[in-house]
């Protein structure tokens, strides 16, 4: 399965924020293992990294975050036409109505959240990790 991973569910594990943790273990469990395909948009990696830096005080720990995030994840494009896509779905939070537009432009199966209702407008799928796990089994 091919997935847009929402940024806190990324940051969620990468900064080992509880009580979301283990769900998002379980999340990168299931990319280690090849069960899904962890994307991640272009746009998404300047928000962990400010919010990484900002948390940890310090440059090299947010580096470090966004390597891991790129070892393991693939990265969506964001182009003109995916933020004309994004300006014109309806999705009031313009940073989800990009991972929207990311995810369509990619043909994804879904996006995966711990905010489900903010994606109400979503033209993909919307999923909990907890959610996404139970299709897995």
């Amino acid at each position: 399965m091919r997935v847009l991973i929402d940024t806190n569910v990324i940051l969620d594990y990468l900064l080992e924020r509880e009580p979301f943790l283990q769900d998002a273990e379980l999340l990168f469990q299931a990319i280690g293992s090849e069960q899904v395909i962890g994307y991640v948009t272009a746009t998404t990696l300047t928000d962990i990294f400010y919010i990484a830096r900002k948390q940890t005080q310090s440059i090299e720990q947010a580096r470090q975050v966004i390597s891991i995030t790129l070892a393991v994840m693939e990265i969506c494009p964001v182009n003109r036409a995916v933020l004309e896509v994004a300006l014109t779905s309806g999705i009031r939070d313009f940073e989800d109505a990009v991972q929207v537009a990311c995810a369509m432009a990619q043909n994804l199966d879904a996006i995966i959240t711990r905010d489900t209702e903010d994606f109400s407008n979503a033209t993909v799928p919307v999923l909990s990790v907890s959610q996404l796990l139970e299709q897995l089994e």
